[in-house]
């Protein structure tokens, strides 16, 4: 079978072309997977300064600003923060997926014969 490999000879039926070309897309298809994962945890971490902020301003009655300034700004200097950790890490992941997508189609139509199978 390694031989067979090594000549470029069709194992099962698939050319050895066809077998790189495919081990390429299931590469980036791994790496398109990473770059969701780190979407879901940019939108997590967008949550907790949003969560945070919901909760001080529905019981803004019950304290009064001037007297808890001292906990307010770092915490809302935190949560500006995370705020802007958030968004990088969207913005990177949706970027790096439309990297992903722009190089499965540069794939598909340099290699026409595996298109079927990619989608």
């Amino acid at each position: 079978m390694m031989e067979e490999m090594e000549k470029g000879l069709p194992i099962d039926g698939v050319p050895a072309p066809s077998r790189v070309v495919m081990a390429e897309v299931q590469l980036i298809l791994a790496e398109k997977r990473t770059s969701l994962a780190t979407l879901r945890t940019g939108i997590t971490v967008f949550v907790l300064p949003l969560s945070v902020l919901s909760v001080l301003v529905a019981t803004s009655r019950f304290y009064d600003l001037i007297a808890v300034l001292h906990l307010i700004i770092p915490l809302l200097v935190l949560s500006l923060g995370l705020a802007v950790l958030a968004i990088f890490l969207v913005t990177r992941a949706i970027v790096r997926i439309l990297h992903h997508d722009r190089m499965i189609q540069e794939i598909k139509i340099k290699h026409r014969s595996v298109a079927p199978f990619i989608d």
